[in-house]
C-alpha cells in the first residue's frame, strides 16, 4: 500500500514539546519514524525551524531520511501564495502560512497537517484556499490537525 504523503508545518514539530499538543504531535512523528507516513517538508519549514529552540529542531533529525520528502521553491508556489493573498484569505503578515498551503497544494500531498487554527486549520480558510485552488487548476487540499491523522496500530 502506498504511504500517505503529509505536508507537515512547523507547528507540528513545536507541538511535540507543548503540553496541549504533545500527544498527537509525537504520535505523528513516531509514525514517520516507523515508516508509516512520509513527511513532506518545504524550504519554508526549514527556515522557520531555524528560529525554534534546538529541542524542536532536533525532532526532525530523529526521522529517517527516506521518510522525508523535501520541496524547493518554484514560481508556481509563489504564484499560488500570491493568489491566496490577493483573495484576502490571509494578509501579507501571514505570507508564510500561505506559502505552506501553496507548497502542499502544488505537491498534491494527501493532506497538510498543522496546529495553526488561526490561519490554516479553520473551516472558512479551508473553503477559501480550495476555491482558489479550484480556480487555479489544482485539486482540493485536505487540511487537518494532527488529532485527525490516525494509523492502525
Amino acid at each position: 500500500m502506498k504511504l500517505a504523503r503529509l505536508y507537515i508545518d512547523t507547528s507540528v514539530f513545536g507541538g511535540c514539546l507543548d503540553d496541549e499538543f504533545c500527544k498527537d504531535s509525537n504520535r505523528l512523528v513516531n509514525a514517520a519514524k516507523k515508516g508509516k507516513v512520509i513527511f513532506v517538508l518545504s524550504d519554508a519549514v526549514f527556515e522557520e525551524l531555524i528560529r525554534t529552540p534546538i529541542e524542536v529542531q532536533n525532532i526532525l533529525s530523529t526521522i529517517p531520511n527516506e521518510m522525508i520528502e523535501i520541496l524547493t521553491a518554484t514560481a508556481m508556489v509563489a504564484e499560488l501564495r500570491d493568489a491566496y493573498l490577493k483573495a484576502k484569505i490571509l494578509s501579507n503578515k501571514s505570507r508564510n502560512d500561505a506559502i505552506h498551503v501553496a507548497y502542499a497544494t502544488i505537491a498534491r500531498v494527501d493532506a497538510i497537517v498543522s496546529w495553526n487554527f488561526r490561519h490554516i486549520v479553520r473551516f472558512d480558510k479551508i473553503k477559501s484556499f480550495n476555491q482558489v485552488n479550484f480556480y487555479s487548476g489544482y485539486g482540493i487540499l485536505q487540511i487537518v490537525s494532527p488529532k485527525e491523522v490516525l494509523f492502525d496500530e
